[in-house]
């Protein structure tokens, strides 16, 4: 009995192994036609990303070093998805920016450092709002309009309410003084877009230049400007909005005419508005 069944075992296995061998090898063994079976689609790994996206991905996270993963992947989507057909994933970019933090590194200080190209002055205006709260815990809104070419400071005004005629009413003040610009230069808050605001400025003959958003970075000239001035007013506390008028008065004198910039090359905006060169070499 044990003989039967050892033999009846060794059949079995002798046909389980055929049947292995079979299935094994059905990609190439023709099939009872003589025809070749074709192969499986390659499951393979996926495609490394082009160049320019790990660069785009170090571009965005150095100039968004405070935003996380999942804003710069949806940054890098809105802006590529459409144009080049192509995303990225959280995790990439979590990956990227681990492998490659002193390249951010480097890219954050060539931003920074970086020398725009000259522009004739008066044709592109940045305007923006910041808030200054004093000591009685008092919010104050003053309007910021910088020039992109010379860097001046056109307009430090305190705002008696933030309603869109009162902007306008600002920048028709600017431009009896200064002239007319080509652009101006805003952010997408609701009274900078408003209807009243875009209408007058087509009146004036001004185009508006929108950034996109949640990219401050694109009207940087007058941000940076804003930081500027809250760090002259942070040395002082304020007691009131005649206060404000004032010290803000003193930081536009400032700025504009003792304040060497270093884009300038060392000149004040002052000088490069009125087109004065400290540095060339007088006749004589």
């Amino acid at each position: 009995m044990t003989h039967v069944l050892r033999r009846w075992l060794a059949v079995f296995l002798s046909w389980v192994k055929q049947i292995l061998r079979r299935w094994l090898a059905r990609d190439t063994k023709p099939n009872r036609w003589g025809r070749q079976r074709p192969a499986p689609p390659c499951r393979g790994f996926a495609q490394p990303k082009p160049t320019w996206v790990k660069h785009e991905v170090i571009r965005l996270k150095a100039l968004m070093p405070q935003a996380g993963c999942r804003t710069i992947a949806h940054h890098f989507n809105r802006r590529w998805q459409f144009r080049r057909q192509m995303t990225v994933s959280k995790t990439y970019v979590a990956d990227t920016c681990r492998k490659h933090q002193y390249l951010i590194y480097t890219v954050r200080r060539k931003l920074k450092h970086h020398v725009p190209r000259p522009m004739p002055c008066n044709r592109v205006w940045g305007c923006d709002l910041l808030v200054k709260t004093d000591r009685h815990g008092q919010p104050h809104l003053a309007l910021a309009i910088l020039d992109h070419a010379s860097r001046a400071c056109l307009r430090l005004q305190r705002l008696s309410d933030k309603s869109s005629w009162t902007l306008l009413q600002e920048v028709i003040q600017v431009v009896k003084r200064y002239g007319r610009p080509t652009f101006l230069r805003t952010d997408n808050e609701a009274v900078l877009v408003s209807r009243l605001f875009r209408i007058g400025l087509w009146l004036l003959g001004i185009r508006q230049q929108r950034i996109e958003p949640g990219c401050p970075w694109q009207n940087g000239r007058v941000e940076r400007f804003i930081g500027t001035v809250k760090r002259e007013l942070r040395h002082e506390v304020l007691t009131s909005s005649t206060d404000l008028d004032l010290k803000l008065t003193v930081i536009r004198t400032w700025y504009n005419h003792d304040r060497p910039h270093d884009h300038l090359q060392g000149r004040t905006p002052a000088e490069v508005w009125a087109g004065i060169d400290v540095f060339a070499a007088k006749p004589g």
